[in-house]
C-alpha cells in the first residue's frame, strides 16, 4: 500500500514539475514576443526603378566577401536601387547561421539590423568557430550600445525564429540552393566574378535613367 501511494505522489510531482515548465515556456516565450515587430530590411530609394535583393546566410563565407563590395554599391546607387537583405540559413552546412540571423533580427528590433549585419560579417571568422557564439553576439550589441537585455529576451523570440524560417522556405521554393543568390529585377542573376555582378547593376541602373 505504502508503495502504492510513493509512485501515486511521485507521478502526480512529475505532473507539477511538467505543468510548470510548459507555463514557463509559454511565459518566456510571450515575454520574448513583446513588441517585436519584424520588417523587411532594406536600403537606398524604396521607389527606385531598380530592385537588387539578397538571399543570404550569415555563416556562408562568399556571403562575407561580398558584402563590402554591396556596401560600396550602395554608397554609390542609394538613390536608384532599393536593395533588400532575405534570410536563407543554410543551415546542413552552417549551424550558426539560425543563431546569427536571430541576432541580426533582435538587433533591428531597436534599429540597428544593418549595424549588427556589418559586424556578423566583419566578425564571421570569429563567432563561426565559437562554442557559444550568443556571448559575441552580446558583445556586439553592447558595441552597437543596444539595450542589451532586451536584446537578450528577443534572441528567444519565437515571431522572430518564424519570421526566419518564412524566409528559408521563400528561397527553397524559389528554387535557390546556394548564397549569396541575388536577384535583379525579379530576375536571377548569374556571374562568375564581382566584376561581372557589378556591371548587370551598372546597366540595370543605366537603362533605368535612360526610361
Amino acid at each position: 500500500m505504502l508503495k502504492k501511494h510513493f509512485w501515486k505522489i511521485a507521478a502526480l510531482i512529475a505532473l507539477l514539475v511538467l505543468g510548470g515548465a510548459v507555463y514557463y515556456s509559454k511565459q518566456a516565450s510571450k515575454n520574448a514576443n513583446e513588441g517585436v515587430v519584424v520588417t523587411a530590411h532594406i536600403k537606398g530609394n524604396v521607389a527606385a526603378k531598380v530592385e537588387l535583393i539578397e538571399y543570404s546566410d550569415f555563416q556562408c563565407p562568399a556571403c562575407s566577401q561580398f558584402a563590402p563590395y554591396v556596401k560600396e554599391l550602395m554608397d554609390e546607387y542609394a538613390a536608384e536601387i532599393r536593395f533588400e537583405y532575405r534570410h536563407f540559413p543554410l543551415i546542413t552546412i552552417h549551424p550558426q547561421a539560425i543563431p546569427a540571423a536571430r541576432a541580426a533580427e533582435a538587433a533591428s528590433q531597436q534599429g540597428k539590423f544593418w549595424e549588427m549585419h556589418d559586424k556578423l560579417f566583419e566578425n564571421q571568422n570569429t563567432w563561426s568557430k565559437s562554442s557559444n557564439p550568443n556571448a559575441l553576439f552580446v558583445q556586439y550589441a553592447e558595441e552597437l550600445g543596444l539595450n542589451i537585455t532586451l536584446f537578450k529576451t528577443h534572441l528567444d523570440s519565437s515571431l522572430i525564429a518564424d519570421a526566419i524560417d518564412k524566409s528559408f522556405e521563400d528561397a527553397r521554393t524559389r528554387g535557390f540552393a546556394g548564397t549569396p543568390t541575388f536577384l535583379l529585377n525579379g530576375e536571377q542573376m548569374e556571374f562568375t566574378t564581382f566584376e561581372e555582378f557589378r556591371g548587370a547593376i551598372d546597366a540595370a541602373v543605366e537603362a533605368a535613367n535612360a526610361s
